[in-house]
């Protein structure tokens, strides 16, 4: 058995709904108008105390006031800022040529082999300057070494990087 406060709510959407709904078609038109709705309602049931409200109507009205204010600032707010065109479904996007593809995952795997290949303490420092974007200072606090030793071990990963990749 539904409790009294859901079933009190469903009379008051019965009762309320056409009116709500046909006030909406009038501000932002029937595409919009059955979102607002819901959306009216869905306020209502959240607002703490509302069983406590005097007048339900006069309070769902004026919810669907301040919804279609919004609603029209919104509109209002995207008609200044977009400009009409091109849907970016028509966009059409450059095709990426096969070889330049492969040879850039080429690249890729010949870089990762590099770097899978370094030093374990030499690795461990390239990790956590390009990939954490840690300090020299911070990689040397972590690793227990001196920041010289920390640009060493950068030094060695960089050149051995760039010779995978020659």
């Amino acid at each position: 058995m539904p409790d009294q406060k859901s079933e009190r709510f469903r009379e008051l959407f019965r009762r309320n709904k056409r009116a709500l709904l046909d006030y909406f078609k009038r501000r932002v038109g029937p595409d919009h108008a059955p979102d607002l709705l819901q959306e009216t309602f869905v306020r209502a049931i959240r607002r703490d105390g509302f069983e406590n409200v005097a007048d339900p109507p006069a309070f769902l009205k004026q919810i669907a006031i301040n919804l279609s204010r919004d609603f029209a600032r919104r509109r209002d707010s995207e008609a200044k800022y977009f400009v009409p065109g091109d849907a970016p479904e028509e966009v059409i996007e450059p095709a990426v040529a096969p070889d330049a593809l492969y040879e850039t995952e080429e690249l890729a795997r010949r870089l990762l082999e590099a770097i899978e290949a370094l030093p374990p303490k030499c690795r461990q420092a390239f990790v956590m300057r390009r990939f954490e974007d840690l300090t020299h200072e911070e990689i040397a606090a972590r690793m227990g070494v001196s920041r010289n030793m920390v640009e060493k071990h950068l030094r060695l990963a960089m050149e051995r990087c760039r010779a995978a990749l020659d």
